[in-house]
């Protein structure tokens, strides 16, 4: 019969097996939660604390406002869900459904370091980015089945600001594939370990990346699709409680996923890890790695959120404007750059 050890050692080799902890823990879904938690908390803080709103600043201050987010939370979990009667329901009840889990499936194709990922593919950037690509369109459903013109008209947005960042998106992307000679997500980091991180390789590349990666999660100044000092919330404005929920969630997730992408592309993924503590396989093989691409990335969403304290938002024309006419420019410009750099033999 199995003692207490041996099931403790059982769940534990369960727990941290790369099919399971990736989806479940890291970069999974149980990180997916916290960081949702800590981000909106912080861009609430710091946007009060920049604007002078009082809730999140004042809101039991000894806990730093939190209540307010927990209090938020608490509405969206409890609050009943409303169907209007000329909606189709079905594509209306599970548009946020979809909408959720496409923003957090790419998130299996992170991995997590150099021996430890759920999924390993050749194309796992263009895989990742691939399944980002369905968020719109799913958007544009929602509108359409909400039968509301303001919702359609804010599906409609989505589509027009759709067009202006996802090719520029693949193509800035697709230049550091052509610098790093793949499109294996492992194989891009380990190249950076052998030398200079990609940001400095090719700078033009990852600011057009970060730029498009704020454009499609409605960072500001994009947020153009919904605006909270409009009446209407876009192609979302029908929606309540939890589906509103995942509708708002399903945007900060996508931003995470790009996070991640942007710090394995450009700042060297889980690189450096200390050769001093590779004393302990599961420290340096998991958990180590880990909190360093996560640290990254929560960098760069903090300066995403940051960008709402300071920045009015851009009317769609303007958004539309830039995203044609100079960040696709700059885009193909990235290419050549990479082009460059691999003609003058600056990565082998």
């Amino acid at each position: 019969m199995m003692n207490l050890m041996d099931l403790l050692k059982w769940i534990l080799d369960l727990l941290f097996s790369p099919w399971l902890f990736v989806p479940l823990i890291f970069p999974g879904l149980i990180t997916v939660f916290a960081i949702l938690l800590f981000i909106i908390w912080f861009e609430r803080k710091l946007a009060a604390k920049v604007q002078l709103r009082y809730g999140p600043l004042y809101v039991l201050k000894q806990l730093g406002g939190a209540i307010q987010l927990v209090a938020d939370l608490i509405r969206y979990l409890f609050a009943e869900p409303i169907v209007p009667e000329q909606t189709d329901k079905l594509a209306f009840v599970l548009g946020p459904i979809f909408l959720f889990a496409a923003s957090f499936i790419p998130c299996v194709i992170i991995p997590v370091s150099s021996s430890f990922y759920a999924i390993r593919s050749d194309i796992g950037l263009l895989i990742s980015l691939g399944l980002l690509t369905f968020s719109p369109a799913i958007i544009l459903i929602i509108g359409w089945a909400s039968n509301n013109k303001f919702s359609l008209i804010g599906g409609l947005r989505e589509g027009y600001l759709t067009m202006a960042y996802e090719i520029p998106l693949f193509i800035s992307a697709l230049s550091m594939a052509a610098l790093y000679g793949t499109m294996d997500l492992i194989e891009m980091v380990e190249t950076q370990s052998e030398g200079t991180w990609g940001i400095i390789l090719n700078p033009l590349a990852a600011l057009t990346f970060l730029i498009l990666a704020f454009m499609s999660t409605s960072r500001f100044p994009f947020e153009i699709v919904e605006a909270e000092s409009e009446i209407v919330m876009g192609p979302f404005t029908e929606y309540s409680g939890i589906l509103y929920g995942l509708t708002m969630g399903a945007s900060y997730v996508k931003f995470y996923v790009l996070c991640l992408l942007f710090s394995i592309m450009f700042l060297g993924g889980w690189q450096p890890v200390p050769s001093l503590l590779s004393w302990s396989p599961l420290f340096s093989r998991i958990i180590l790695p880990g909190v360093i691409l996560l640290l990254k990335s929560l960098v760069i969403m903090i300066f995403g959120v940051f960008l709402r304290s300071v920045y009015p938002r851009y009317r769609i024309d303007q958004a539309l404007k830039i995203g044609w006419h100079m960040i696709l420019p700059l885009s193909i410009g990235s290419v050549f750059l990479s082009l460059g750099l691999i003609l003058l033999g600056v990565v082998p």
